[in-house]
């Protein structure tokens, strides 16, 4: 039986990508209420929209791999 499991550097490394993204995720969020153009709303909604994803992702594979 495989069981996923993760060096601590790799722990700490998907740490700091969660905390990126989800910072890089808040600002956009942020400053798209400041955006008056609807183009670029838009793609920042679909940014947003991704980094929620990407954070669910990282969430998802933190919880299941267990540290060595």
């Amino acid at each position: 039986m495989e069981q996923n499991r993760l060096a601590v550097h790799e722990t700490i490394e998907l740490h700091e990508l969660l905390s990126f993204k989800t910072l890089c995720m808040t600002k956009s969020k942020a400053m798209q209420a400041l955006v008056s153009d609807a183009g670029l709303k838009a793609l920042m909604q679909e940014d947003i929209d991704q980094s929620i994803g990407a954070v669910r992702e990282l969430k998802g594979l933190l919880a299941t791999a267990k540290p060595q």
